[in-house]
């Protein structure tokens, strides 16, 4: 049966079960679909059913990707947010921030190379380091003169939007799989003046090597030289569990180590800083000190996590 023949049959069978008016154009590849036509069917079906969980960012009128932090979530959960900027962990991130920006400046004892480019890590897993790394950027995103980039680098666990109550998206490794053309394209801008956010995107089994490659070096150098005030933080994995924080700290000009207190031991700070050998700056940020500060306050405050904040400090 030819294809006109079985569109007249169809015809029939829709007018004689009731369908007035209906239409029907037949055209040969209807009948049969191409085999690559087909397999960019299946791709992109495929790329639909695994974005199913990654909610799309609403798009401006410049086309740009724009969300929005709750600020008042944020002061809630312990977090530097603009809607209390006077709180005392505002005041303690203060106090932190002020070597990295004299380094990244080129104001501090020696000239820094890459210093706006900023790696917030641990030893392990649970010392603080997203919490420590949102803070920072938030923080620095406050000043007057900088401008911050929060890089989701931890890309096997992620977990910078679903801490600041955003849902998943596109990121960094979709970039340089060539899923998304450029950085512009997935980066999020938020209702924090000076703060974007560069999601992780979706798991790479191939992620180290990825970190390390020669487009993650072209990517790095757009993120620290296309805008001279940007300040680029980097939450990355801990340095003893995987070796894609080893591969990230090649390229940066500054590392913050979180040290959590009572449980980070002088062992797992030696070994972590073997790894860091080609850093020209490292700084730890003691954290979880559950002490009352001089200040006269003391609390808990993180997602889910009971930091304990009397005291946080970083020394070089």
């Amino acid at each position: 049966m030819s294809i006109i023949e079985k569109a007249v049959e169809r015809l029939d069978q829709l007018k004689r079960a009731g369908v007035e008016g209906a239409e029907f154009e037949a055209k040969p590849e209807d009948a049969e679909a191409k085999p690559e036509s087909a397999a960019k069917a299946a791709h992109s079906k495929s790329l639909d059913h695994g974005a199913a969980t990654v909610a799309p960012a609403a798009t401006s009128n410049h086309g740009r990707r724009e969300v929005t932090i709750d600020l008042e979530r944020l002061s809630a959960l312990g977090f530097v947010s603009p809607a209390t900027p006077n709180s005392p962990i505002a005041e303690q991130y203060r106090i932190i921030k002020r070597p990295i920006l004299r380094n990244a400046q080129g104001r501090g004892a020696t000239p820094v190379e890459n210093g706006n480019l900023i790696m917030v890590t641990s030893s392990v897993p649970g010392e603080g380091k997203s919490f420590s790394a949102i803070n920072l950027a938030i923080s620095i995103a406050m000043e007057l003169d900088h401008t911050v980039l929060l890089v989701d680098a931890d890309v096997s666990k992620p977990s910078v939007l679903n801490a600041l109550g955003l849902p998943p998206a596109t990121g960094m490794m979709d970039v340089l799989q060539g899923h998304e053309a450029s950085i512009g394209d997935v980066m999020l801008h938020t209702n924090i003046a000076k703060l974007s956010i560069l999601p992780a995107g979706r798991p790479q089994p191939r992620a180290t090597e990825m970190l390390a490659s020669d487009a993650m070096n072209v990517l790095l150098d757009e993120l620290g030289t296309r805008y001279a005030d940007r300040i680029v933080i980097f939450d990355s994995p801990p340095l003893l569990v995987t070796t894609e924080a080893r591969a990230l700290a090649a390229h940066m000009g500054q590392i913050v180590i979180v040290v959590e207190s009572e449980r980070t031991t002088h062992a797992m700070v030696k070994q972590s800083l073997v790894t860091l050998e080609s850093c020209p700056v490292k700084l730890m940020l003691l954290n979880k000190v559950r002490q009352q500060s001089s200040a006269g306050h003391y609390g808990v405050y993180g997602y889910g996590y009971g930091y304990g904040y009397g005291k946080n400090e970083a020394a070089s």
